[in-house]
């Protein structure tokens, strides 16, 4: 008599296995993560790496805050030459230039005493989807379509 190998029917236990598997491996990589020192929370991705004091900087030291040129930082100067020192970091929106949404991107960066520790121009990403066109790359006017004749009902 021949035997056959015996094969196990599809059944539920199984796939519990296969459930149970990944689950124990997610639960590994954190424990491995938790053991090697890595840090499981997500950090911010720009996270303030310096201040500019606005009532100490100089032009050079303004310009490196983020979507701050020259001009802008001249202005910075000018102003505080003729009205005095910041009170608050929030009276810098009185400056030309210097609007409510760019201060928001601004405010990490402040700082109204202390020393200027920002040591390199912050660059941020740009607020544009990536792979969406340029408004240079607008298309052509559409045509009437060839059914309906120019000048009819149009």
């Amino acid at each position: 008599m021949t035997s056959r190998p015996r094969q196990r029917p599809p059944s539920a236990p199984l796939l519990n296995r296969a459930a149970g598997f990944s689950s124990l491996a997610a639960g590994l990589l954190l424990v491995s993560a938790a053991a090697f020192g890595a840090d499981t929370t997500a950090a911010p991705a720009s996270a303030p790496v310096g201040k500019v004091n606005i009532n100490q900087a100089s032009a050079s030291q303004i310009a490196m805050l983020p979507r701050i040129g020259d001009k802008v930082a001249t202005r910075v100067l000018d102003y505080r030459k003729a009205h005095g020192p910041f009170a608050k970091p929030e009276n810098l929106m009185e400056v030309k230039g210097i609007g409510e949404k760019l201060f928001l991107t601004l405010k990490p960066y402040l700082a109204v005493s202390g020393p200027t520790t920002l040591a390199a121009k912050v660059r941020l990403g740009s607020s544009r989807k990536k792979g969406a066109p340029s408004p240079a790359a607008k298309a052509a006017p559409k045509s009437a379509p060839a059914s309906v004749p120019a000048g009819k009902g149009r």
